[in-house]
């Protein structure tokens, strides 16, 4: 009884085990995961039959983002401040996209990467290409508000991916354009609420954006491309104060998003303070917004953070940096618990994605625009130990100081040095 008990067992134990081998899912192979560009035109085809366009992505703008978008005359429309009546221009604004018909699709390679947290729930993708002619372009790039967290896991810095956009909507937040979906703000309980409830772009949902999105072939960070400029290169080619008028922001809004390399710099230790720049203090950044720290808090109003790079002649600009990034409360180069005097001694690069930031219509109708709307902001920090120990993202500040023949090294601020 004992033999055919246990033989009973083992032909049982082995069902089991066949049952559950066999529901186990198939393991992934590359095919599975990157798309062939090869066979990209066949696939998108068969999809879409009724035919479909690949946008260059300034020209997806021209076609699909309009100056007042499609919520302009709701019951319930943008926030107040949004819209420049003197000038008829819009910081931001919703344009519906059909979700049948032909595919309407946009490609580009991820230049951002948001590990250090300074690209949260957003990314940027860069194209290079003529998807028409294939010839090699300008730069053009985009801006992606994408309700994922810690994107970068799955799209990489690098990987080229492909995005159905039928559903979606494209807008601006703050005169930056993105690919979105319309989001209702109403939140009374904001400072300046009553200029800030209504329409405005907003995160697509993460599961809408993976079943829209491809990725074709693997990461390759080698086929991104620099701007590299001075901040005199720069503002010649693009204008320090746009005009207010249709032109001018076309030229910003067509530069927003351009992966650069700015040349030459150092950090004033300089913050904007409403249209005027002051010097850092040394206080807590937990208290002080004016910290000389990259991002001291906003008590939680979650405007980006600027500090002031210079090239030390008639131009400065912003480099952008989020209160919640990991290397928030580093110092800048050259700043210490002391102050800011050291700044100017560091020179070097910084590497980010290029903005025009601005979500205040009035600064624009009173012709209140002093150049500081313009920003780079970097994706990530150098290591501040020489195994990577604290590694903070891409490294895209490099400074070096004659003074001390030495390379700048990160360091965090520290509360016990005011103790």
């Amino acid at each position: 009884m004992k033999t055919i008990k246990y033989l009973s067992y083992m032909v049982l134990s082995t069902f089991v085990l066949s049952v559950m081998t066999s529901c186990e899912p198939k393991a992934l192979t590359q095919d599975d995961v990157f798309l062939d560009p090869a066979s990209l035109d066949e696939i998108l085809a068969e999809e879409n039959p009724e035919g479909y366009t690949i946008y260059n992505l300034n020209d997806f703008l021209d076609t699909f983002m309009t100056e007042e978008g499609t919520y302009h005359n709701d019951t319930t429309p943008y926030r107040e401040r949004s819209y420049d009546a003197t000038h008829n221009l819009y910081l931001y604004s919703i344009d519906t996209l059909p979700s049948g018909g032909p595919g309407i699709y946009i490609r580009g390679r991820v230049s951002t990467d948001d590990y250090a947290g300074n690209f949260y729930k957003a990314m940027v993708i860069q194209q290079t290409t003529d998807w028409a002619t294939g010839a090699t372009i300008d730069q053009q790039n985009l801006r992606i508000s994408v309700d994922l967290g810690s994107s970068g896991g799955m799209y990489q810095t690098g990987q080229e991916i492909i995005i159905r956009c039928n559903g979606l909507a494209v807008g601006r937040y703050a005169n930056q354009p993105q690919l979105c979906i319309p989001s209702y703000n109403d939140n009374i309980y904001a400072m300046n609420a009553s200029q800030k409830v209504g329409w405005c772009p907003g995160r697509i949902q993460g599961s809408v954006f993976r079943r829209a999105t491809r990725m074709i072939g693997q990461p390759d960070q080698s086929k991104l491309v620099y701007d590299e400029m001075s901040l005199n290169d720069l503002f010649t080619k693009y204008p320090f104060k746009p005009s207010t008028d249709a032109t001018g922001m076309d030229q910003v809004r067509k530069a927003d998003g351009r992966l650069v390399k700015i040349k030459n710099v150092h950090f004033t230790g300089e913050f904007d303070n409403n249209g005027t720049l002051a010097k850092c203090d040394t206080l807590h950044p937990d208290s002080s917004s004016n910290a000389n720290v990259f991002a001291p808090t906003t008590n939680n109003i979650g405007y980006p953070q600027g500090r002031v790079i210079s090239d030390g002649g008639s131009y400065k600009m912003m480099c952008s940096c989020s209160e919640y990034a990991k290397f928030a409360y580093f110092y800048l180069p050259g700043a210490d618990r002391h102050g800011v005097a050291n700044c100017s001694n560091w020179e070097g690069y910084v590497v980010g994605i290029l903005g025009w930031y601005l979500d205040k219509a009035s600064d624009m109708a009173s012709n209140k625009l002093d150049g500081y709307e313009w920003s780079v902001t970097p994706r990530g920090i150098p290591a501040t130990g020489a195994d990577g120990s604290r590694y903070m993202g891409i490294p895209d500040i490099y400074m070096y100081s004659d003074l001390y023949e030495m390379v700048w090294e990160p360091k965090e601020f520290n509360p016990e040095d005011y103790q």
